[in-house]
């Protein structure tokens, strides 16, 4: 099977998370006046420091910036992938834990049914042999 025909458009690529994630465009204290002019100053300083690495940075530096990312993604996709579980986790136990409660009620419930029964019989037995004993 070819990669394109095992791509899945509804999972996003590594530059449309990238894209997705805020790279310190929020303002800082002093910014707020100058609002728009600010962000599209950073976005052209960003385009530019983009430039520059792409032109200049050697392949150890690249190696750096990807050792980053992927530690920066996985460190986002485990704390999705942790909370998820355990919701996951919790509505499997919480389900698991009644029906063995239920469970173990009606086994806990037949059981003391069983017991009771043969009590009331074997008091009812030595009661009429008791009784009998006594007519003799």
């Amino acid at each position: 099977m070819s990669q394109a025909q095992s791509f899945d458009a509804s999972i996003p690529v590594l530059t449309e998370v990238l894209k997705a994630e805020p790279l310190g465009d929020e303002l800082l204290p002093g910014e707020a006046a100058s609002g728009r002019s600010t962000l599209s100053k950073r976005a052209e300083m960003a385009a530019q420091l983009e430039a520059d690495a792409i032109d200049n940075w050697s392949d150890a530096e690249w190696a750096m910036m990807e050792h980053r990312l992927s530690e920066r993604i996985m460190h986002q996709l485990q704390s999705r992938v942790d909370f998820v579980l355990e919701q996951r986790i919790k509505d499997s136990m919480a389900e698991v834990l009644t029906h063995a409660l239920h469970g173990l009620t009606n086994e806990i419930r037949i059981g003391l049914h069983d017991t009771i029964e043969k009590i009331v019989a074997r008091a009812v037995s030595q009661e009429l042999t008791h009784l009998q004993a006594q007519k003799k």
